[in-house]
C-alpha cells in the first residue's frame, strides 16, 4: 500500500504531506470522473487512502443503486486493478517460505552467536528490533553489525543516533582489530552518522533518505545496505510517556 500510495502521487499543504485525490487519477484514467469522485465523495471516499479502507463489497452494492451503475463498478473495478499493479501479489505460505530460502541474503553482525541465532545474520529488506535494558548492550551492538556491514560487505551504513551515544572511536577499534590503518579509514568512510533529537526531524531524515535511495536505484557502488536507528524507544517516550526503561535499537 505505502508503493501504491507513493506511485499515485502526493500532495503536499501547510507542509502537511496528505494522500493524493481521486482527481489526480483521472488524467491517466478518465473513467474516473467527476460522476465516479462525486460518488465516492458520497460515501466519505476523497482520497486513494480513503478508498482503500473503505468496505468495497458495501460501495459496489450501493452503486447498483444508481442510474450509472454499470460505469460505477468500472471505476471501482479500475481502481482495484490499479492496486494490484502497484502492490505485490498474495502468497501463501508455502510460496512464502521458497521465497525465503531463495533469497536468504543476510548481513553479518559481527558475532557469531547473534549471526547463529538469526541464522545468518541481519536481513537484507528486514527490519530487525533489537529491544533490552539500559546499557544491556544494544548501541555496543548496533556500532559492531555497522562497521561489520561496511568493513564485509563493502556497503554504506546510515547511523541514526537519538541519545548522542555514537563514538567514532570504537568503530574504528571494531574495525582496526580486523584491518591496517588505511583500509580502516576506507572503511570508516562509508559509516554517516545523523543525530537526531526528535521525531519528526526522524521522518524528515528518512523521507529524504527515500528520495535519494529512489534516485541512485540503479547506483550498485557503496549502496546503502543497513540503516541504524538507536534509538527508536528515545523519540517516542517524550510523545507517549513513560519512564523509558526499556530501550530499542531498529
Amino acid at each position: 500500500i505505502e508503493l501504491f500510495f507513493s506511485n499515485l502521487g502526493q500532495w503536499s499543504r501547510g507542509g502537511v504531506t496528505t494522500m493524493a485525490p481521486l482527481k489526480h487519477l483521472e488524467k491517466e484514467n478518465p473513467i474516473l470522473d467527476a460522476c465516479f469522485r462525486d460518488f465516492c465523495a458520497s460515501h466519505g471516499i476523497l482520497t486513494v487512502e480513503d478508498f482503500l479502507l473503505h468496505d468495497l463489497y458495501q460501495l459496489a452494492a450501493f452503486s447498483e443503486r444508481q442510474t450509472n451503475s454499470d460505469r460505477l463498478k468500472e471505476g471501482i473495478t479500475l481502481m482495484l486493478s490499479l492496486i494490484e499493479l502497484q502492490c505485490r501479489p498474495w502468497l501463501n505460505g508455502l510460496e512464502l517460505l521458497d521465497d525465503l530460502q531463495r533469497n536468504n541474503h543476510t548481513l553479518s553482525t559481527g558475532d557469531k552467536g547473534t549471526d547463529s541465532l538469526l541464522q545468518g545474520g541481519i536481513r537484507e529488506g528486514q527490519l530487525t528490533e533489537l529491544v533490552g535494558p539500559s546499557s544491556s548492550g544494544k548501541t555496543q551492538f548496533c556500532m559492531q553489525a555497522a562497521a561489520t556491514v561496511a568493513e564485509n560487505h563493502l556497503g554504506r551504513v546510515l547511523y541514526l543516533d537519538t541519545g548522542n551515544s555514537f563514538s567514532a572511536r570504537r568503530i574504528a577499534q571494531f574495525i582496526c582489530s580486523n584491518s591496517d590503518a588505511a583500509l580502516g579509514q576506507t572503511v570508516m568512510s562509508r559509516i554517516s552518522c545523523h543525530t537526531v533529537y526528535d521525531i519528526y526531524t526522524m521522518f524528515d531524515t528518512l523521507q529524504g533518505l527515500e528520495v535519494t535511495l529512489r534516485s541512485q536505484m540503479n547506483v550498485n557502488e557503496y549502496r546503502l545496505q543497513l540503516l541504524v536507528v538507536d534509538s527508536i524507544s528515545s523519540l517516542i517516550t517524550p510523545i507517549l510517556g513513560g519512564s523509558g526503561s526499556q530501550g530499542t535499537c531498529s
